[in-house]
């Protein structure tokens, strides 16, 4: 059985001190149950910023998933995980659940 994890594009990140920082990502990806998958957002040096994601259910609120690049928060099964260097953020999902069924951001 395959299904789909739909994600936003996301537009851009403002920082502090950089600007405007435009990145990009794909607008979904598919996954099979048990699957693992890898979610990119792209930016100039991206790799140089605290890169957050985020998982949506809607209707409910957006739940961090993953802090400074590839720190989860208590309660975050470990198969979610972050990477960033260079121009490329991570976050892949490992066995992936129907449950993990979402809109993704990076931020």
């Amino acid at each position: 059985m395959s299904w789909a994890i739909p994600l936003l594009t996301l537009i851009s990140l403002c920082t502090c001190c950089a600007g405007q920082y435009v990145l990009t990502q794909p607008a979904s990806v598919s996954v099979s149950v048990g699957g693992t998958v890898t979610l990119t957002c792209e930016g100039n040096n991206i790799g140089r910023k605290n890169v957050q994601w985020y998982q949506q259910m809607l209707p409910s609120a957006p739940r961090l998933i993953i802090y400074s690049d590839s720190n989860r928060p208590d309660g975050i099964p470990e198969r979610f995980s972050g990477t960033n260097s260079g121009n490329t953020a991570s976050l892949e999902i490992s066995g992936a659940q129907a449950g993990d069924e979402a809109d993704y951001y990076c931020q």
